[in-house]
């Protein structure tokens, strides 16, 4: 099993987020994913973090699909892979109503077909050949216009791994169809049949199976002898993700509770979120969810959540080490890494 760190807003210090990366890929770590929503992009971050390491997979966690043209995903991902050595990872997500329709003005349709259609023409694109593409959602050159198929001007980056974030049944079967990866949240390792059934099932299809997959999920990582101490503050950061992720008719991460037997307490958590009752809403999300959905706890109750998560199939384990500066963040880190080379 190996682990990866997530790198999130970094409130524009970038010398501290990068010396965070730098540690991690001293410690072992084997990639770091760079997050997107509404305020910095994905995608520059990675190309500074290149800059100052030498070894550790750098991953778009994830951009937005649909926010840029399938030709400018290509673009960027092989330079990201040019100037990192091949150490990029192109992670995509369809994200959801509110962000593509309320930030970027994209209307929130057809999201599997165009996501489908996107790994189409960047794989064609990285592979070095022309573009021509006859797709339901892009065609490509424009037809009655002046456009004419193109190849890229670079060299063929062919081997780009492609992973998805995704949630509802049928875009987990697109994952297990056409992607390299999986990245994974709302994950329980108890409920991993939820995700991964459908990812298998996707695979199958393409002659393929669920081991073919790099299947990546985890959580918080923080170690005290009080558990109740823990959990607490993980509630709101739950209930944000059960209420407010999504609209009331488009909320993936609260159907995938749902899916996971949380039925009553994601609609009640939804419902209290989206009147305004925020602090209610944490109120009720339980502390099993949140125990399952992290790895808290004493040492050997962190390794017993390593445990179930290795054994319900994930293969990378995610992390987000806590710590009150970054000497203590590392040091959580480092005993995550040990930890999970023991088992």
């Amino acid at each position: 099993m190996r682990v990866a760190i997530n790198v999130g807003v970094a409130r524009d210090d970038w010398e501290q987020a990068s010396t965070y990366v730098v540690e991690a890929e001293r410690l072992g770590v084997d990639c770091v994913w760079s997050a997107e929503a509404w305020g910095q992009d994905a995608v520059t971050p990675l190309a500074y973090f290149a800059a100052k390491t030498s070894t550790i997979k750098l991953g778009a966690g994830i951009i937005q699909a649909g926010t840029r043209s399938p030709a400018l995903v290509a673009m960027t991902a092989m330079t990201l892979a040019s100037m990192s050595g091949d150490r990029f990872l192109l992670g995509m997500g369809a994200s959801g109503p509110q962000v593509m329709e309320g930030w970027h003005g994209i209307r929130f349709e057809r999201p599997i077909q165009r996501m489908r259609e996107i790994i189409e023409i960047v794989r064609t694109v990285s592979r070095g050949e022309r573009l021509v593409h006859h797709g339901k959602v892009y065609e490509l050159p424009l037809p009655g216009g002046e456009g004419k198929a193109l190849k890229s001007s670079a060299a063929p980056r062919p081997d780009i791994p492609v992973y998805l974030a995704t949630l509802s049944p049928k875009s987990l079967e697109l994952t297990g169809e056409l992607a390299d990866g999986w990245l994974g949240t709302s994950f329980m390792p108890e409920h991993a049949d939820v995700f991964f059934d459908h990812i298998a099932a996707g695979a199958a299809r393409a002659g393929r199976s669920l081991a073919d997959l790099d299947l990546q999920a985890g959580g918080v990582v923080a170690f005290s002898d009080d558990v109740d101490q823990l959990i607490s503050p993980r509630k709101p950061g739950l209930a944000f993700t059960l209420g407010a992720m999504g609209s009331r008719q488009h909320n993936f991460y609260n159907a995938a509770f749902r899916r996971a037997g949380y039925e009553d307490v994601a609609v009640d958590v939804q419902n209290l979120w989206l009147d305004g009752n925020r602090q209610e809403a944490a109120a009720r999300v339980p502390d099993e969810m949140v125990v399952k959905t992290n790895l808290l706890g004493t040492p050997n109750m962190v390794k017993e959540r390593i445990v179930a998560y290795r054994d319900a199939g994930v293969t990378t384990l995610r992390v987000d080490p806590q710590g009150e500066d970054m000497a203590a963040r590392l040091e959580t880190l480092g005993q995550v890494l040990e930890l999970v080379k023991s088992v």
